[in-house]
C-alpha cells in the first residue's frame, strides 16, 4: 500500500475529528486511563489562540474545536456537531445538532451554536473562510441550525468545516477583547493551561460525544527552532514533532520519520501595493530570476516539487485544468531596486528559501535585504504591506477545504490574508465566478481560471510544494499524518 493510501485510510478509519493532546496532572483513574503525550509545534500561538485566524489549526490540530461538519480524507464534508444536513433552498441549509456537551458542562444547542457562528461572522478581521460570504445562523427547534447566506454558496457545509469556525460555548466570548477557547469547546480534549507562546496542558474529556481518547493527556511544546524539535525527539523528550527540517531528517531514525505530501505551497508574496513591486514589470522581473528547481532539488533535498501554480500535486485534479496565464508585464530592468524580502524561521527551511532568493534577486539586478522573525512577530506586519515581499508556506486546503477559498482569502480585495497586498478587478472577478460555481468539475474548472488570472499579476511566485515530514517515536500508535494539516493526533494516538 503506498504511504498516501495509507494516509488516506488512516484518516477514513479515525473519528471524524479526531485529537489531540491532553493533560491529566499525571493522575490515572483506571488502567485503561492511557498515557500521556508529549508533542512539539512549530509554532507557538500568535493571537492568544484566538480561534479566527492562524491560531485555528493549533487548537483543530490539538483535538480541542470541532466545528459543525469536518474534512474527510476525501475532501469532503462529513458530519462533526452537525449528524447531518439538507439544502433547503439555494441560500438556506438547515443542520441537524447530534447531542452533546461543551467542555464547561453546558449542551451544545441551536441558540449556543448560533451564537458561535454569529460572533464568526463579527470578527475583524474576517476568518478566511469566510472571505466574500455574509451569512446568518439563526436556531431552529430544538435540535436544528438554519443557516442563510447573502448569495449562492454552494460549498457551505465544506466551508463550514473550517477549524476558523469552530463552535464554542457562550462561556468563550465573555471576554471584551478575546475569544477564550480554555475549557469552553467540544473536543475530545481540553485545554486547562497556556504558559503565554512555550507550552500548553491538555486534559482527556471524558464527556466528549465520540469514543473515549486513549491518551489520559498531553503536554505541549511550542519550539519554533526545528533543530530543537529534532533533538526533542531524538533524545526522547517528546514523542511527537510536526515539520521537522529536511536538514534534520536524516539525523532521526528511518522508522521515526514520515514524510507527507501535502497541499502546502511556499511561494514569494510580492507587495503590489507599495514600494518596489506596486510595478509589474519589476515583479515580473522578479519571477524570471527565480529557479524554482534550484530550491526542491536543493533547499529542500527533494522532499518538495518545483512550483507549478497555487495548486500542487497533492491537489490531484489541478495539473489537468491548468491554463497559462495571461496579460503578464514584460520585465523591466530592476536596475538596483531596493527590496525587502521576509520570512519566518518556524518552517526551518524558509529562510534558507530566501537566502537562496536573494542570491537569485541580486544576480538579476535588485539589492536585497533580508528580514527573518518568529512567525508571530511577522504576522501583523505582513498582513499590514510593511514588506516588500515575505516568503510564505501556505496550505491550500487549510481553511474550508475548498480551493476557492484560499484565492478568496489570500488574493481578493477584501481578502483576509492577502499579503500580496492584491486588488485586482479581474481577479475579484474570476473568484467570484469560482465561488458561484456549484458543479464540482465546474468549480474546478472556475478555481484554475482564477488562479491563472492571478498568476498572471506576478503578485504571488509559486516556489515549491512541500511533503511535511513528521517525527513519530515507535512507541506511538495511531498518530494521524493528515494531508490537510488539520489533525495530529487522534482519539486513538496512544504510547
Amino acid at each position: 500500500m503506498t504511504r498516501v493510501r495509507r494516509i488516506l485510510a488512516a484518516l477514513l478509519l479515525a473519528p471524524v475529528l479526531t485529537g489531540c493532546f491532553a493533560s491529566d496532572g499525571g493522575s490515572t483513574d483506571d488502567a485503561n486511563s492511557g498515557s500521556r503525550l508529549r508533542v512539539a509545534l512549530a509554532f507557538p500561538p500568535a493571537e492568544n489562540l484566538s480561534p479566527y485566524g492562524a491560531d485555528a489549526t493549533i487548537l483543530s490540530r490539538l483535538g480541542v474545536t470541532e466545528g459543525l461538519t469536518a474534512l474527510d480524507a476525501n475532501g469532503s464534508a462529513a458530519p462533526a456537531l452537525a449528524a447531518s444536513w439538507k439544502q433547503e433552498n439555494d441560500r438556506t441549509w438547515l443542520f441537524t445538532l447530534r447531542e452533546a456537551t461543551f467542555q464547561d458542562g453546558t449542551d451544545v444547542t441551536p441558540s449556543a451554536v448560533a451564537e458561535a457562528l454569529t460572533r464568526a461572522t463579527e470578527a475583524k478581521p474576517a476568518p478566511a473562510a469566510l472571505s466574500g460570504v455574509t451569512l446568518t445562523a439563526k436556531a431552529a427547534g430544538s435540535t436544528g441550525v438554519r443557516i442563510t447566506t447573502e448569495d449562492p454558496d454552494p460549498v457551505l457545509p465544506l466551508r463550514l468545516s473550517s477549524p476558523s469556525l469552530a463552535v464554542l460555548s457562550p462561556k468563550a466570548y465573555d471576554g471584551k477583547d478575546r475569544v477564550d477557547p480554555v475549557g469552553t469547546a467540544t473536543g475530545p480534549f481540553q485545554l486547562t493551561e497556556v504558559t503565554g507562546s512555550t507550552a500548553a496542558t491538555l486534559d482527556r474529556f471524558d464527556d466528549y460525544w465520540g469514543s473515549r481518547a486513549q491518551s489520559s493527556g498531553i503536554d505541549v511544546k511550542f519550539i519554533a527552532d526545528g533543530t530543537a524539535r529534532t533533538s526533542a525527539l531524538r533524545t526522547g523528550e517528546v514523542d511527537l514533532a510536526e515539520a521537522i527540517p529536511v536538514s534534520q531528517a536524516a539525523t532521526l531514525d528511518e522508522d521515526t520519520r514520515e514524510a507527507t505530501a501535502t497541499a502546502r505551497t511556499t511561494s514569494l508574496q510580492l507587495n503590489a501595493a507599495s514600494g518596489a513591486f506596486k510595478d509589474a514589470r519589476l515583479r515580473a522581473a522578479a519571477r524570471e530570476a527565480i529557479d524554482t528547481s534550484a530550491l526542491a532539488d536543493g533547499v529542500y533535498e527533494g522532499y518538495a516539487d518545483a512550483g507549478a501554480g497555487i495548486y500542487g500535486p497533492a491537489v490531484t485534479w489541478a495539473e489537468g485544468k491548468r491554463t497559462q496565464p495571461a496579460g503578464r508585464a514584460k520585465a523591466a530592468a530592476p536596475d538596483g531596486a531596493s527590496i525587502t524580502i521576509a520570512t519566518y524561521d518556524n518552517r526551518p527551511e524558509l529562510p534558507e528559501v530566501a537566502q537562496v532568493l536573494k542570491q537569485q534577486l541580486e544576480k538579476a539586478g535588485f539589492k536585497v535585504r533580508l528580514e527573518v522573525r518568529e512567525y508571530s512577530r511577522m504576522e501583523s506586519d505582513a498582513l499590514d504591506g510593511k514588506f516588500d515581499a515575505v516568503v510564505v508556506a501556505r496550505n491550500t486546503l487549510v481553511d474550508t477545504g475548498d480551493p476557492v477559498a484560499v484565492l478568496a482569502g489570500d488574493y481578493t480585495c477584501d481578502g483576509g490574508y492577502n499579503i500580496a497586498q492584491l486588488c485586482d478587478k479581474g481577479v475579484d472577478a474570476a473568484v467570484a465566478k469560482a465561488e458561484g460555481t456549484a458543479d464540482t468539475e465546474e468549480r474546478q474548472d472556475a478555481a484554475m481560471a482564477a488562479e491563472a488570472a492571478i498568476l498572471g499579476t506576478d503578485a504571488v511566485v509559486p516556489l515549491v510544494h512541500q511533503q511535511i515530514i513528521t517525527g513519530v517515536a515507535t512507541s506511538v500508535s495511531g498518530a494521524l499524518l493528515d494531508p490537510y494539516e488539520r489533525t495530529l493526533v487522534s482519539t486513538g494516538t496512544r504510547r
